[in-house]
């Protein structure tokens, strides 16, 4: 069996669930796109690695978040 995903406060996630964004985020090869605290990413799908998440959100469309910086809305 895999490993769990868990956000940075412990609590497991799960493929469809909504999570908000605890840090500001700079998106690598987006042109300078900055993701805000606070952000809400809704419909996220869990990948193989427990510490990764994959999503979309208004400007940038597959991508991916370090769980370490995300908690369960």
């Amino acid at each position: 069996m895999s490993e769990e995903t868990r956000d940075s406060n412990g609590a497991v996630l799960n493929d469809g669930d909504s999570v908000t964004l605890i840090k500001d985020l700079k998106v690598k090869g987006s042109g300078g796109v900055t993701l805000k605290r606070g952000t809400m990413v809704r419909k996220i799908r869990l990948t193989g690695d427990p510490a990764e998440i994959e999503a979309n959100v208004d400007k940038v469309k597959g991508l991916v978040l370090r769980t370490e910086f995300v908690k369960k809305a």
